[in-house]
């Protein structure tokens, strides 16, 4: 019982307290990628935790059913727990009944987690087919939807949606940049991050690290896609691209210092995120999992691109990002070994 309680103590406190250490970490988005591995791997310690101190728990249980009480009432009140206490019939039937509900609630939730990514896989299929069917295809895997909107996004398992609306303001070489964006969500497996993030954060709403997660993994997804259509496509072409989708006004092809004062100074309201109208896919509602260009925090990327951070930066948000990165698996391994042998 001891090494339940230690495991889910640990559990606890990175779901708690490590996202607000996390958010400041990878407040710049600098070294996207690995800030977005670090968030999942944050994620996965805590499940890992999680069933560790429930299999404690239920081994606990059947091992020692008969000195369970006795083990659960010593680890916590130590020499103050008597026989009088831990033979209370009462007090064994309640810590059965705590094991079974334990074990009950996380199957549970992990069968709602399971139901949530299902629907979403389908949702997301049947949104892909209605627009390789409706849609003009402008390439193999790049599909053409006749509405005014101004959107441009991938969907699994390799096909990048653009309206007309977004081809009517974007120049060759924004429209470049804007399907490299896509392309490198879809080489990333974006979608599948967002899918599970999104799936946590929605079975577990009360636990900070997946409420604020899914958020910071769905914006760092943005920033390395960004990162790779800048590499691509050119830095310049990205933001005149980001400006154009999100403003619908078409920015003149390499009019980048024009625009490079006001972006600072764009309201939040005037970058939408962007939805397709109903009379595009008329059946079908854009799912969540849908990647667009300039679908989330398009302001801060495009400030971001603007001022990329020097080398100097650049190592010691990376080293910090790896330090992270390696001591919480650490961490959650030395827990374990310890709680193991308590």
């Amino acid at each position: 019982m001891t090494a339940a309680l230690i495991v889910l103590l640990y559990s606890v406190t990175v779901a708690w307290c490590v996202p607000s250490a996390l958010s400041r970490l990878t407040a710049s988005g600098t070294g996207a990628r690995l800030g977005v591995a670090v968030w999942l791997t944050a994620m996965a310690s805590v499940l890992f935790s999680g069933g560790v101190s429930l299999f404690f728990l239920i081994r606990a249980a059947v091992d020692g059913w008969t000195r369970l009480a006795e083990v659960v009432c010593r680890s916590v009140a130590g020499g103050a727990c008597t026989p009088v206490v831990y033979r209370n019939a009462l007090f064994e039937l309640g810590l059965g009944i705590v094991a079974v509900l334990a074990a009950y609630a996380a199957a549970m939730l992990a069968l709602r987690c399971g139901r949530r990514l299902q629907a979403a896989r389908q949702r997301t299929r049947s949104h892909a087919e209605a627009a390789f069917l409706t849609g003009r295809h402008l390439g193999p895997s790049t599909v053409v939807l006749d509405v005014p909107q101004r959107a441009s996004y991938c969907l699994p398992p390799g096909i990048i949606v653009v309206t007309s609306g977004a081809l009517g303001i974007l120049a060759p070489a924004q429209l470049d940049a804007v399907l490299a964006h896509e392309r490198a969500h879809l080489a990333g497996r974006h979608h599948l991050l967002l899918a599970i993030s999104r799936g946590l954060a929605a079975t577990f709403p009360a636990v900070p690290l997946f409420t604020r997660g899914q958020a910071e993994v769905a914006r760092l997804a943005e920033m390395a896609a960004d990162d790779t259509a800048a590499r691509r496509a050119g830095r310049r072409p990205l933001i005149e691209a980001l400006v154009a989708m999100g403003t619908g006004t078409a920015v003149p092809v390499s009019a980048l210092p024009a625009v490079a004062l006001p972006v600072s100074a764009l309201p939040v309201s005037a970058l939408p995120a962007v939805a397709l109208p109903a009379v595009a896919l008329p059946a079908v509602a854009l799912p969540a999992a849908a990647l667009g260009a300039a679908s989330y925090a398009v302001t801060a990327r495009v400030q971001r691109l603007l001022e990329p951070a020097d080398r100097g930066s650049l190592v010691r948000y990376r080293a910090g990002l790896m330090a992270a990165l390696v001591a919480l698996p650490a961490m959650t391994a030395l827990v374990y070994t310890l709680a193991a042998s308590a």
